[in-house]
């Protein structure tokens, strides 16, 4: 996985049970509160972003 957080301008590659993220080019690390909610933001948006176009590739013929 792969998640561009442009707040941070980080790019997030794993994420453990335990909530800790690792960051491309960086070692695992916990987030801070803002880092976390950075994360749910653009996770959130991605999701959104995502469903739109399987909307539209699964309603083409």
């Amino acid at each position: 996985m792969k998640l561009y957080v442009e707040p941070m301008d980080a790019v997030v590659v794993e994420v453990r049970d335990d909530g800790c993220v690792r960051l491309e080019h960086e070692d695992w690390s916990r987030p801070t509160l803002q880092e976390r909610r950075a994360i749910i933001y653009s996770a959130e948006n991605e999701i959104a972003a995502l469903r739109e176009l399987l909307e539209v590739l699964e309603h083409r013929p």
